[in-house]
């Protein structure tokens, strides 16, 4: 188990799942995740940080009585109700009755309605309130819809730890070190898009105003309930969260595609070897039947251009890919330069369609293409000019 003493009385004790397959049954977990949880240690009081998956909680139990051997914490803080979090609460309460769970009102409620836990072990706090723990003083801070209703964070004013709930949070389990600082980083931080996009990309102006409350914290450690405790990465950290919050791209071309034969998927690749003889160097391609949805998203959310396209199917888009494009609508994603291409047999509806769902997000299609049943020259020919147009708009070059 991993048990990391991050400053004085402030402890790691969080847990890695190795074995579930998709994050909320739906995102792809290669590398695992962790559920982390902390320990602060007053001179007088003990207050735990979060909890874990009700899978995992065994270790996490043991974890806390290394810890503090058979004392028992005096809080449970809450700062996130997802399950993932708050699985372990009914075994925490089991196990030290006198606990009291801290968190805010929607929290409590979520605990009841949950949990069926009754008041009497429910201590609420409201936006700004601070505990004492003796040495230690725990403040609270509301950031609501990042990415619940409930959500807060919890700051150590002595120590410079802020406990952020999923905020600033990553995909991928702890491989021994839990500080970023004793740690081989960078692989995490495509897992930081993912999880992003993913988990938080509906709610950038909620992101927007929790980063701006917090903007005056002294913080030397930033402890996520998911993936690495961050310290030397701090900056960079948030700056992801700020950029992608913001909907700010980097340079480059998402192409998202569906092809029943490989018709559509040669107007795909054309469009491509365009983009790149016009300059543009980053260029990701998924075959929409092939590539998970949360890789799909991750790239359209990191990059400035999406080209989307696709056949026809029973006088809709190919099922993969219009599943791609409620993504990006139920994501309310912005700043971006789209264009999209299709093809059908007999009766074309795949290109408009797709621009359906490109207004609905309240941006425009630049360039389009319709291809009757297979490429000829014609076809080359308006894949170059999507691709002219397309790096035209960009302003990321």
């Amino acid at each position: 188990m991993n048990i990391r003493e991050i400053t004085k009385d402030v402890l790691y004790v969080g847990v890695n799942d190795r074995n579930t397959d998709r994050f909320e049954a739906l995102w792809p977990l290669p590398n695992g995740v962790s559920y982390n949880s902390y320990i602060v240690k007053g001179s007088e009081k003990v207050a735990l940080i979060d909890t874990v998956e009700i899978g995992t909680v065994r270790d996490y139990i043991n974890a806390i009585n290394l810890e503090i051997g058979t004392t028992s914490p005096d809080f449970l803080v809450i700062n996130h109700m997802e399950p993932d979090h708050s699985g372990g609460i009914p075994v925490v309460l089991a196990t030290y009755p006198e606990i009291k769970i801290v968190g805010n009102r929607q929290t409590i409620s979520m605990v009841k309605g949950f949990y069926h836990i009754s008041d009497e072990h429910f201590l609420e706090i409201k936006d700004g309130e601070t505990l004492d723990l003796g040495g230690k003083t725990l403040k609270f801070f509301l950031t609501p819809m990042v990415h619940w209703p409930e959500t807060m964070m919890t700051y150590v004013e002595d120590e410079g730890v802020l406990f952020s709930g999923d905020a600033f949070g990553t995909f991928g389990a702890l491989n021994g070190g839990v500080v970023d600082s004793e740690m081989e980083i960078e692989w995490y931080w495509d897992e930081m898009y993912r999880y992003y996009s993913n988990i938080v990309g509906k709610y950038g102006r909620f992101v927007q105003k929790a980063l701006e409350k917090t903007s005056g914290l002294d913080i030397k450690y930033l402890c996520s309930t998911h993936g690495p405790v961050w310290h030397d990465n701090i900056s960079k950290v948030v700056g992801i969260y700020d950029r992608l919050s913001k909907y700010e791209s980097e340079p480059g071309v998402t192409i998202i595609y569906g092809s029943m034969y490989g018709n559509t998927a040669d107007v795909a690749e054309e469009i491509a070897r365009q983009l790149a003889i016009r300059g543009v160097k980053n260029i990701k391609i998924h075959n929409a039947s092939k590539s998970n949805l949360s890789y799909m998203i991750s790239d359209a959310f990191r990059y400035e251009g999406i080209i989307v396209g696709g056949p026809t199917y029973s006088m809709h888009i190919f099922p993969p890919v219009e599943q791609f494009m409620i993504a990006m609508e139920t994501r309310e994603i912005k700043n971006k330069v789209i264009a999209t291409f299709g093809s059908f047999t007999w009766a074309s509806s795949s290109v408009g369609k797709l621009k359906e769902y490109v207004e609905k997000m309240k941006l425009e299609v630049v360039d389009s293409l319709d291809m009757k049943q297979s490429a000829d020259e014609s076809v080359y020919e308006a894949a170059a000019r999507v691709a002219e147009n397309v790096v035209a708009s960009l302003k990321l070059k």
